[in-house]
């Protein structure tokens, strides 16, 4: 099913609540968006010695694509299918260092590059080794410490994250360091959408997040419209609180927070402590998971502004979107109107849906 959202925001309604239940959409988007988009897939720190291997799934539940990274011997890092050419045993099954990597069903053996090394009992077959012997290797693009890949990418990396870049070009991303302990993966029972949705708008900030509120200057607070990406950005309340790095503006006031959310699913969150960044993984229609990867470059900020109580914030978000996957569900309830000032962002992320909602599966539209 094809759906729609009209441009001008003044006239819209929003996606209707058929598309929140609504199997074969999130199907059909999971093949022409999520396949092509770029992913988080991990941290250079996950391999640090040559020989390292570390083995992942992206978008587990929902890709579910096994890959592993690799650091040969002589450092480069490399991202790999984790599945044997052969008969499609997975490879590698927990994080450990190598010499190469054997398959652990028939004993073919790969270099850390993924190149074919030898297959036992394969004299006999005709043309073989073939390139498709050799492990798929993915892209691999680097922001500091954090590591991206695409499965079918048709942009480059430049090309989707350009905007952030270019914005966020003061930004220390070497000085980022992984804390696995402030991380953690949220179980939400709502539809993807409407978690994105959330928070692509502060309009609900005043009524659901007290904290957050008395931490910014909510009257300045704005959101941009950038290409497939949406800056959402507040001065915070205490100028102390904001990033110092940055000048203040006439009012004396700094940034508290920028918020970049990347099309479809990812959400870079710059804090004066670091750097939050969230994944979205659809599972079902009613329900999905968001991972918290936290890296800070400002550990004597922790705890303060805007990103100061981030759990908090999260659980608020879920209770709230929660409460709307039940709405939803009315047979009362067809769709409603967007503010014009506030939820331009949501706007924009339904204009994206109804958009690639009509696209064909060869693709079109990306």
């Amino acid at each position: 099913m094809a759906y729609h959202v009209a441009q001008d925001i003044r006239e819209a309604r929003t996606l209707p609540a058929t598309y929140y239940r609504d199997v074969q959409a999130l199907h059909h988007l999971r093949e022409t968006v999520f396949l092509k988009a770029w992913h988080y897939v991990g941290f250079e720190q996950q391999c640090p010695q040559p020989g390292s291997l570390h083995p992942l799934v992206l978008m587990p539940g929902f890709l579910d694509e096994a890959l592993f990274l690799s650091r040969n011997t002589d450092g480069q890092l490399f991202l790999l299918s984790n599945v044997c050419t052969h008969r499609g045993s997975i490879l590698v099954r927990e994080p450990c260092r190598a010499r190469e990597v054997v398959c652990p069903y028939h004993g073919r053996r790969f270099s850390l590059d993924g190149s074919l090394l030898s297959m036992p009992l394969f004299q006999e077959a005709k043309n073989f080794p073939g390139a498709t012997d050799n492990l798929a290797r993915l892209p691999l693009e680097r922001l500091g410490p954090l590591l991206f890949s695409s499965l079918a990418s048709e942009c480059s990396f430049r090309q989707v994250m350009g905007p952030l870049l270019d914005r966020m070009a003061w930004w220390p991303w070497e000085q980022l360091q992984p804390r696995p302990d402030l991380s953690v993966v949220y179980q939400v029972k709502a539809h993807w959408a409407l978690y994105v949705e959330n928070y692509l708008e502060g309009f609900h900030i005043p009524f659901v997040h007290k904290g957050l509120h008395s931490a910014l200057d909510f009257g300045q607070y704005s959101v941009e419209i950038l290409d497939h990406m949406v800056l959402q950005t507040a001065p915070a309340r205490k100028a102390e609180e904001g990033f110092q790095e940055l000048p203040s503006d006439e009012r004396g006031q700094r940034p508290a927070a920028f918020y970049f959310w990347v099309f479809p699913h990812i959400m870079f969150n710059f804090y004066p402590w670091g750097l939050s960044l969230n994944v979205v993984v659809p599972q079902t229609i009613d329900f999905t998971l968001v991972y918290y990867y936290t890296f800070v470059n400002r550990p004597e900020r922790l705890g303060q502004g805007a990103g100061a109580e981030l759990h908090r914030v999260e659980l608020e978000d879920q209770a709230i979107v929660e409460m709307v996957q039940k709405g939803i569900r009315s047979r009362l309830y067809q769709s409603g109107r967007y503010s014009p000032t506030m939820e331009t962002g949501t706007h924009y992320f339904h204009r994206l849906l109804a958009l690639y909602s009509q696209s064909k599966l060869n693709g079109d539209h990306t």
